[in-house]
């Protein structure tokens, strides 16, 4: 992918366009198993699947990059047999799709910090990274431990040291060396952030780069969720006129 460009400040309108960069807050797994008296992890799983055809309706629309918000970093309060099952997904999906993912031209990009996970899980994300590295067709960013205001800290912190060892002025502290210190530096910029289950807050995901993203809240369950729903999902997009704060 190429590196971040500018945000145009020219009003657009999306025109019936397909967004460069999706973002997904995958929510409601939990509620959908409980209506159905099942336990959480079949919650899980069924989003696990959500996720796999949405990736696919994605690809086939011609989004660029889909980043998916998998795991925060506050998600570690919850219960330690629902974190075991989240990691025995990962596992498995990273086992079952991974081929089907680098044949299909995806490359897989991590945000946030997946080594606080179990050695082998991720040793598995380290490989699957690896492997798809060089693929070109769309990037599938995945948000495992990853929170918006940690990201940021940590890219106050990178600037920091750069200005302290000489290599810049603080005055020289812009958009762009901010942006260049993120962990989606080699992402096009958010155009449409979608969450769905009803909820209506970004929830520490993407912060910084949502300032201009088109928001869109769905009341459905993420299990629920489908290549239908993205598409009309692009469909609410497309009628929006982005004017990045002109007239």
């Amino acid at each position: 992918m190429s590196t971040h460009p500018a945000s145009t400040t020219r009003p657009e309108s999306a025109g019936g366009s397909v967004p460069r960069h999706v973002a997904i807050i995958m929510d409601g797994n939990g509620r959908w198993a409980k209506a159905r008296g099942l336990p959480r992890a079949a919650g899980h799983k069924a989003g696990a699947e959500s996720a796999r055809k949405v990736l696919r309706a994605a690809g086939e629309a011609g989004v660029e990059c889909l980043t998916l918000y998998a795991f925060s970093s506050e998600n570690w309060r919850r219960p330690q047999s629902e974190i075991n099952d989240l990691m025995g997904l990962l596992r498995f999906y990273i086992g079952s799709e991974l081929n089907a993912i680098h044949k299909e031209g995806v490359r897989l990009k991590i945000i946030g910090d997946h080594r606080a996970f179990q050695p082998d899980v991720a040793r598995l994300v380290d490989e699957a990274v690896a492997k798809t590295a060089g693929n070109t067709r769309m990037t599938l960013a995945v948000a495992l431990n990853y929170g918006a205001r940690t990201e940021m800290v940590l890219a106050a912190r990178t600037l920091a040291r750069r200005v302290a060892a000489g290599e810049m002025t603080a005055d020289q502290i812009d958009d762009a060396a901010i942006e260049s210190a993120l962990d989606t530096r080699d992402l096009p910029p958010l155009d449409l952030l979608i969450r769905t289950s009803g909820e209506c807050r970004l929830s520490n995901f993407l912060l910084w780069q949502a300032a201009y993203a088109e928001l869109v809240f769905l009341d459905t369950l993420w299990p629920d969720f489908d290549g239908t729903g993205l598409n009309a999902a692009f469909a609410e997009y497309a009628a929006r006129e982005r004017r990045y704060g002109g007239l």
